[in-house]
């Protein structure tokens, strides 16, 4: 090893932290970012400016804001401790959520701009009937967004302990952050809306990127820019340790059980096209082609970024340890700070905890309006008051469901304080491909499906991913394999599960979208066949795309 790495690890080991530069780095971040909040969140006053900004983004500004909402903490934290703790394993979380975009891209993106207005509902019940389909779509559109804010405030918390040199064991310290987290990130929403989380995203993508960029180069650097040199430097460390594994072989995380595997693939490559916040982004363009613009430049972002975090993990693997990571405050989310710390010193540590930070709140605002537009829009607007609402009265409803959202989030995100985040997300995608997509998929290229169908699958993939992930050893029974105890679950000594497989999605998406083909054809006859049409002329061309049909 060289003299390089033998400083970069010292670095790590000796946990060069500067809590007031971190903080004052992070506080920038914020002021920054909330000028120029109020300055977009100025004409938020009707639906189309709260919820979708107008319209007004290009295809290249929705791209960043896309690759904002796509590359959530989960990608930048989790999969990088994923890949220093698991190597091989680790990284099969960036290749999921890559292949899982362009599923998004060739079945769903651009249909679903051209169908809807504001939300995913909306494409839902474009054809069918409206109340109950509505309801059903915004109870899972909740559903995913909290599970997902689940994810990113676990991130937060683990992330600005770290920063702060707070213990792991300080739970009322580390509560306090996620409280903080909460708060700024309902500030951020009810002043900005959708317009000022665009560009909160967009800022985001911009520092996530070019931070993770930079470190990737750096630890190429150290290794003579020799990827084959940093890897096998990476398998060296890790049969190295008291408990080796090889870093370049299959089998260190999942070996033990394909079956969940394979699970845990299907709900990352199906679960993209069924995230409500992601889908939400479409409707911020004023055309198609500005639609398929933004997808072009997210797609090109992404998979630059996923690539990066290969050599992240390995470059943590290498120059932190896996038993360093373990062991900080967050645990494997501590593992792409720790690098940054190894590398550059407090200052780069502070810089790119400041930028994890910023994707944590990026997402979690986007996340925020995703929910509280669903809730309004789709429950309060057209289920409660079937469509006769004042202008305002729903923005004022979205705002006060965002106050009510950022609660939960902190209650929630104090809950999960440890887990493993690209783990969370995995859930998410779970129950957005088991509840969402098959109901997505129908409407657009089944003209035969009907109302019966649309809420067997929704409420089928819903209740059975949620029960199965309930029944999991990820909530309870799982062995820590060290200690031997029931410690490694969510909830910690006792064991409940009868569900064997820690991802639901080998069942659930299936039984999703079995469910709505029988609940089809028990349904009766083809509802609102010219309508059946409209859509897929709609979907397809983008005609009438601007305006809302009524029926």
């Amino acid at each position: 090893m060289s003299n390089a790495l033998i400083l970069a690890a010292d670095a790590a080991a000796t946990g060069s932290n500067n809590p007031v530069l971190n903080i004052s780095i992070f506080a920038a971040f914020v002021v920054v970012t909330m000028f120029i909040v109020i300055r977009a969140g100025r004409n938020n006053k009707s639906a189309n400016e709260f919820y979708a900004g107008g319209r007004s983004f290009t295809g290249g500004q929705n791209g960043m804001a896309i690759a904002g909402d796509y590359l959530s903490a989960a990608s930048f934290l989790g999969i990088t401790g994923a890949i220093a703790l698991s190597g091989y394993d680790g990284f099969l979380y960036s290749i999921g959520f890559l292949v899982a975009w362009l599923v998004a891209l060739l079945l769903v993106a651009e249909l679903m701009r051209n169908t809807g207005k504001f939300t995913m509902a909306d494409v839902l019940s474009f054809r069918l009937h409206q109340r109950p389909v509505r309801l059903a779509a915004a109870i899972s559109t909740l559903v995913v967004c909290f599970f997902y804010l689940l994810a990113q405030m676990a991130g937060a918390g683990g992330l600005v302990s770290l920063l702060l040199g707070i213990p792991a064991t300080d739970t009322l310290a580390t509560s306090l952050v996620v409280a903080v987290v909460g708060v700024l990130m309902v500030i951020y929403v009810l002043v900005g809306g959708m317009k000022g989380t665009t560009w909160v995203q967009i800022i985001k993508a911009a520092l996530l990127i070019a931070g993770a960029a930079l470190m990737t180069i750096w630890v190429l650097a150290l290794n003579g820019f020799d990827l084959g040199a940093l890897l096998q430097r990476g398998q060296d460390a890790a049969a190295s340790l008291e408990v080796p594994f090889d870093a370049l072989k299959p089998g260190n995380k999942y070996g033990k059980n394909p079956i969940d595997f394979i699970s845990l693939g299907m709900a990352l490559v199906l679960g993209t096209a069924g995230l409500p916040h992601v889908l939400m982004r479409f409707y911020t363009v004023p055309t198609a082609k500005e639609a398929r613009k933004s997808v072009v430049w997210a797609i090109w972002l992404i998979g630059a970024f996923y690539l990066f975090t290969l050599v992240l993990g390995f470059g943590a693997l290498v120059l932190v340890g896996p038993a360093t990571i373990a062991a900080a405050p967050g645990g494997p989310n501590s593992a792409a700070p720790l690098l940054a710390a190894a590398l550059g010193g407090p200052v780069l540590l502070g810089i790119v905890s400041a930028i994890a930070f910023a994707t944590i709140l990026a997402v979690v605002a986007g996340l925020t309006i995703t929910a509280a537009t669903s809730f309004a829009h789709d429950i309060y607007a057209n289920v409660i008051k079937r469509g006769e609402v004042r202008p305002n009265a729903e923005v004022k409803i979205a705002r006060i469901t965002i106050v009510v959202i950022g609660v939960l989030a902190i209650i929630g995100g104090i809950a999960v304080q440890g887990q493993n985040i690209a783990f969370l997300v995995a859930l998410a995608f779970a129950v957005a491909a088991s509840a969402n997509l098959p109901t997505i998929i129908y409407s657009l290229y089944w003209r035969r499906f009907n109302t019966r169908g649309a809420l067997w699958s929704m409420y089928g993939g819903l209740i059975s991913s949620i029960v199965l992930i309930a029944f999991s050893p990820v909530v309870s029974g799982k062995l820590d394999p060290k200690t031997m105890e029931l410690t490694a679950s969510m909830i910690k000594g006792v064991d409940f599960h009868w569900f064997p497989l820690d991802n639901p999605g080998i069942v659930s998406i299936p039984l999703a979208f079995l469910l709505g083909i029988l609940g089809t054809y028990s349904g009766g006859k083809k509802e609102n066949s010219w309508l059946a049409a409209e859509m897929e002329v709609r979907s397809l061309t983008g005609h009438g795309a601007e305006k809302e049909v009524h029926h």
